[in-house]
């Protein structure tokens, strides 16, 4: 029990690190649990929850904000005009998801698929970052309806596990003229009704295997979490106004070769869904 305690912290300070940085929670989970030996039932549903530890994270920081976008939704222009363009930005990655939940389970849940998926994400961040970027939109106060559906489309790109869902929203936002707080902000935000309706949904799909024994266990993964993620979403907000994402998408890339190198060499048995 001691060494799962051990294991939990480790996932939980991982998901809490990951999820908002452009580096994909989903795949360093994965890889990790393949290398801790911990890939049995309980450790499906362990990761899924501990996401809301990492949710709560950014609403716990964004909490004035959204306490204002709660409290204007009933009367507020600004407010429901940000509600609906979430919504919006929700939809493709909540349809998509519902459809394909299944196939992306069997098929891509594995360390070589994800491997895969950082290098080529790191790759698109490289190329999109070389782009003579002059943002014209500054504020997520300023998007309008197209532009949210197509930062909900490049969000649906993180399905596949190992591309990041903040780092398609993100790159995805730059690409289409938003500045980088602004697109940072966006993501975090959309990240609360997309986390939420995913854990949500594979919690019920797992609902098989959460067991009251294992709620010490999950208990410390969820807190650790919302720890790291606090950390972690507070220094990337001052990093991503001033700075370029190419030191993320190097850190994908060498990752990425990394697995990739020791699944062809054979010196890691990485398993494959």
């Amino acid at each position: 029990m001691d060494s799962l305690w051990a294991i939990a912290l480790l996932l939980g300070a991982l998901e809490g690190l990951t999820e908002f940085l452009p580096v994909s929670s989903t795949g360093h989970l994965i890889i990790a649990g393949h290398l801790l030996g911990w890939t049995n039932e309980t450790s499906k549903a362990f990761k899924i929850f501990i996401q809301l530890g990492a949710i709560l994270a950014v609403c716990w920081i964004y909490r004035a904000r959204l306490a204002r976008l709660l409290r204007g939704f009933a009367s507020a222009p600004l407010e429901q005009r940000l509600a609906l363009h979430l919504a919006i930005a929700f939809l493709p990655a909540a349809v998509l998801g519902v459809l394909l939940h299944g196939v992306i389970k069997d098929l891509l849940f594995g360390p070589v698929t994800v491997a895969v998926a950082l290098v080529a994400g790191g790759i698109a961040i490289l190329l999109i970052e070389r782009r003579n970027h002059t943002p014209t939109t500054h504020s997520i106060d300023a998007l309008d309806a197209r532009l949210a559906l197509k930062l909900g489309f490049a969000q649906a790109l993180a399905l596949f596990p190992g591309v990041s869902r903040s780092g398609a929203t993100i790159i995805g936002g730059l690409w289409l003229g938003l500045s980088r707080p602004a697109a940072a902000e966006f993501s975090f935000f959309l990240a609360i009704p997309t986390m939420l309706a995913a854990t949500a949904y594979d919690l019920y799909k797992s609902r098989d295997l959460l067991h009251a024994a294992d709620l010490p266990l999950f208990a410390i993964g969820f807190v650790t979490a919302f720890l790291t993620g606090l950390v972690a979403v507070r220094a990337f907000v001052g990093w991503v106004s001033a700075h370029s994402f190419a030191p993320f998408a190097w850190y994908r890339i060498a990752f990425g070769v990394l697995v990739l190198a020791t699944w062809w060499s054979g010196s890691v048995a990485w398993t494959t869904p």
